[in-house]
């Protein structure tokens, strides 16, 4: 039985150490953000668009949503984190909401 706990401490452990080696959560999301936003430009040109207008979701927001175009997928994690969603409203615009969600938790018991 200390055997089962240690390997999964130590799993833990390893997790966490990876995340820490990456620059933690935000940075991740930060390059993920950084990337999807290059991909929105280019899809606006594309379509002879302007690039996307980017806000912070606050509560009670009116959202004008026709079509997703990308969400820039959260991380792994056992908290809330932040993640973003590119949408066409119904004037034809492209509108980037940044906003926060419950992680997926690898060890929620389930």
């Amino acid at each position: 039985m200390k055997l089962i706990k240690w390997m999964a401490f130590a799993g833990v452990m390893t997790m966490s150490l990876n995340v820490l080696a990456e620059g933690g959560g935000d940075r991740t999301f930060e390059r993920a953000f950084s990337a999807n936003a290059k991909a929105m430009e280019q899809y606006a040109a594309e379509r002879g668009k302007a690039a996307p207008v980017v806000k912070d979701y606050e509560y009670g927001m009116k959202l004008d949503v026709v079509k997703i175009v990308s969400v820039v997928k959260p991380q792994p994690a056992c908290n809330v984190v932040p993640t973003a969603m590119t949408y066409e409203d119904s004037n034809g615009q492209l509108n980037t909401l940044k906003y926060s969600v419950a992680g997926v938790c690898r060890n929620s018991g389930g």
